[in-house]
């Protein structure tokens, strides 16, 4: 071999090395930052408004069977710690019907994994109602009643940040 291939393997061994080394770099950069930002998220509140739009006449019926048979079962999940907070407000006065809604119940979860996982609420529902036919029956009337369902997922912002 001689001078310059011996030159030119030796540069092509250490810029295949120098690269492979810059690739491990970038990939452990990623997979820390990938971490820090999983662990930001696990330590975020993560907040839905859930809208309900319920048959006329039939508001309070539903916010009654509501919270019968489905807020105690968001009071376990707060005492289990995946949920933070529940609230609900329904307007004062009526809107149009295009953009009525009732009842605005919000929920703050834990953090976003929570509130996506697949937790099977069945236990909680079987310890805390033993009447499950009634249970069936009356969450059956509840959706039967609703017109419209749905979640909003929503972030708040800092007026004051520049």
């Amino acid at each position: 071999m001689n001078l310059h291939m011996a030159s030119t393997a030796r540069v092509s061994r250490h810029g295949f090395v120098l690269l492979i080394t810059l690739i491990a770099l970038q990939a452990q950069y990623s997979f820390v930052h990938a971490q820090t930002s999983q662990a930001k998220a696990q330590d975020k509140s993560f907040v839905v408004e859930y809208y309900y739009k319920v048959r006329w006449g039939n508001a309070d019926e539903f916010i009654r069977l509501f919270k019968k048979n489905h807020y105690p079962v968001l009071k376990k999940e707060m005492e289990l710690g995946r949920i933070l907070r529940v609230d609900a407000v329904k307007p004062r006065y009526h809107n149009t019907e295009d953009g009525r809604w009732d009842y605005r119940v919000t929920i703050v979860w834990k953090n976003v994994e929570t509130a996506h996982d697949d937790f099977n609420s069945e236990t909680i529902i079987k310890q805390l109602f033993p009447d499950q036919e009634t249970f069936k029956r009356e969450e059956q009337r509840r959706f039967e009643i609703l017109l419209a369902h749905w979640d909003l997922p929503i972030t708040s912002i800092n007026l004051d940040e520049k």
